[in-house]
């Protein structure tokens, strides 16, 4: 099994109108070892914010960038 995740955790904070949410990678997920179903690793909860799960991208080496702490990945954003 591969230890790449298959979906990265990121809290989303929405700063309001007209404003890009701040999207922080706190963690990550990978296949269950017994079958269907996900491990999830979290470095850290939101509080007030979303939790949200996607796909790493094809060029992603599985580091936080500052990128990805940037109101910026608005990549999803809503």
């Amino acid at each position: 099994m591969s230890n790449k995740p298959t979906l990265y955790a990121y809290a989303v904070k929405d700063r309001g109108r007209n404003q890009k949410a701040i999207w922080t990678r706190i963690g990550a997920a990978r296949p269950h070892e017994e079958g269907g179903g996900f491990s999830i690793q979290l470095e850290a909860l939101p509080i007030d914010g979303r939790l949200v799960l996607t796909e790493p991208k094809a060029d992603d080496k599985g580091e936080a960038t500052e990128a990805d702490t940037i109101e910026g990945a608005a990549k999803e954003a809503t």
